[in-house]
């Protein structure tokens, strides 16, 4: 995509034409950056932007795509109040600073504090507060690896079973509490946590 592309589809408003080219995650950063900062009121396109933040990141592989300009974006995301459900894509970007999590674990949409809870990135004192939230949020915490041990043994007898699924599959959850899972009498939570135990060698 040429630069003029780009320029003509921001000076016409071309919001067809604009999503299209966040719709692509090879879409060079700078160009997202230059697309929000042009449409920072413009709630579908702030959306998309945050759509397009979300399918360049992978939560396996963290360190890809990070960039500094990808760090602006998620700030200013998190702190656009045009689209709510914008924050959703920050929440659960790994690349998200510890600063803006901190900030949405306040989020009134228990959406948003769920994923929060899923983060990888999220500090355990923020995870240990979402103890006592309501249960969207707190069954994020069974596969997030900063839970602290003492949380995850209580949540390895929830009584819903993808708490538990989410637990045998945490690669850093401890043995002693993998071990346990073994014996759940729900054969996909015993089959998850055997080869989490398997795939430590």
């Amino acid at each position: 995509m040429s630069t003029e592309t780009l320029a003509q589809a921001i000076e016409q408003s071309d919001t067809a034409k604009l999503i299209e080219l966040l719709e692509n995650k090879s879409l060079p950063i700078n160009d997202v950056e230059t697309i929000y900062n042009a449409f920072k009121d413009h709630k579908e396109l702030v959306g998309q932007v945050a759509m397009n933040l979300s399918l360049r990141t992978s939560v396996y592989e963290r360190d890809r795509e990070y960039s500094p300009v990808m760090v602006r974006l998620l700030i200013d995301i998190a702190n656009n109040p045009i689209d709510m459900g914008a924050r959703w894509a920050v929440a659960k970007n790994p690349h998200t600073p510890v600063e803006v999590l901190r900030h949405l674990s306040n989020d009134s949409i228990n959406l948003v504090r769920a994923l929060v809870a899923t983060n990888p990135s999220t500090p355990s004192d923020v995870l240990e507060k979402f103890f006592s939230d309501e249960k969207i949020v707190r069954d994020g915490l069974s596969g997030n690896p900063n839970t602290s041990a003492k949380l995850l043994k209580i949540l390895a007898d929830d009584n819903d079973k993808m708490v538990r699924m989410r637990l045998a599959e945490n690669r850093a959850a401890p043995i002693d509490i993998i071990e346990r899972l073994l014996n759940d009498n729900d054969i996909d939570v015993s089959k998850a946590a055997a080869a989490n135990l398997g795939s430590r060698g």
